[in-house]
């Protein structure tokens, strides 16, 4: 036969409208008494009745997950790290992936998280007028990874920064071509994202600090995948000017532009250096320099955003920032005509 309640009571040395209270996580509850009644609870074996509970209390011991694409590794990683700082809290996910326009149509036309989490997460999607709307009358905690509403508690990167530290790197190598390869969200579910346009605002702030002009025809935009990113990099080595270094926006664009130059004969470093902007799992094993944006902290940092907001009804939103890191593998060297002059150098000193 299952313990009861009052078993529970007994062996924890309190009421049994505590007991209730302490499982169901209510306010009021000394955090030493707390604990005391789950280990009891543990010890007798005793099991809530947690669809009962959470109909009395209006709680669904739920955080929703809103996410363009279970699919990428960005979205697999920030979910990750999201599901495991809310697990920790000893909260469901309920995780919602929109996969196309059809879908995040649905969702919030809907009306489809209404009444199924007490918090929201959204990743990397550029909200609406109309979606942040139906998101506030939810009247639940919601926050964003990446920029977002200002009613909303978010996370952020500074992307530009970030980017402006992978050009100065090739700049300082000695490169004074360096072309872009960028996302284009167009098309995209994710349209609009702020990430891909503050990288494209680092590459060229970066460019001009050095005292060297923009040229259109070293900005190629493509879709955020190798394949985008091997489309991109073909019009670059097929334009009027070769650069000696490419800069691209994301690893998995680097990924497809690494697999163009291979199959065109030209060597990485030692014809062209590359630098990514992720650091995906496969950057260290293809060897390349990428920013490194830790992705899964982001994703834990978010999660700990709306479980602050639950545990503190009408605070402030607030922003969270993560940091970037360059993460230099051997994608990237001087270019040629300054690796000879330095390898004469080194021989005439020898």
């Amino acid at each position: 036969m299952a313990a009861s309640l009052d078993e529970v009571a007994a062996r924890a040395g309190v009421s049994a409208s505590t007991v209730s209270r302490a499982l169901r996580d209510v306010p009021g509850v000394a955090l030493r008494t707390r604990e005391r009644v789950k280990a009891a609870a543990a010890e007798v074996g005793y099991v809530s009745n947690v669809s009962g509970s959470r109909l009395a209390t209006g709680k669904t011991g739920t955080i929703a997950i809103v996410v363009p694409t279970a699919a990428r590794w960005f979205f697999g990683q920030a979910i990750a790290g999201a599901g495991a700082v809310i697990r920790g809290a000893g909260l469901d996910v309920l995780l919602y992936e929109l996969g196309d326009a059809a879908g995040r149509q649905r969702l919030f036309a809907e009306h489809g998280l209404r009444g199924r989490a007490d918090a929201v997460l959204v990743l990397s999607l550029n909200l609406s007028g109309s979606e942040t709307r139906l998101l506030q009358q939810l009247g639940v905690p919601v926050a964003v990874l990446g920029v977002g509403p200002a009613s909303f508690s978010s996370v952020v990167v500074n992307d530009q920064l970030a980017a402006e530290s992978a050009l100065r790197h090739l700049i300082n190598l000695g490169h004074e071509v360096i072309g872009l390869i960028g996302i284009d969200n167009g098309s995209d579910v994710t349209s609009g994202s702020v990430p891909p346009i503050a990288r494209v605002a680092g590459y060229r702030a970066a460019v001009s600090s050095a005292g060297m002009s923009l040229d259109p025809d070293l900005e190629q935009l493509d879709e955020n995948s190798a394949a985008g990113g091997a489309a991109a990099m073909t019009r670059l080595i097929s334009g009027p000017v070769m650069p000696t270094a490419v800069f691209a926006s994301s690893d998995e664009m680097a990924f497809g532009a690494l697999h163009v130059l291979r199959s065109a004969g030209i060597r990485v470093p030692a014809d062209m250096s590359i630098v990514g902007f992720d650091n995906h799992d496969f950057a260290a094993v293809v060897d390349l320099t990428t920013v490194d944006q830790n992705v899964l902290a982001q994703g834990q940092a978010a999660a700990r955003l709306v479980l602050a907001a639950l545990a503190n009804p009408g605070a402030a939103p607030t922003t969270a920032s993560v940091p970037t890191r360059l993460v230099i593998r051997r994608s990237t060297a001087p270019p040629q005509p300054l690796r000879r002059r330095l390898e004469a150098t080194d021989t005439t000193q020898n």
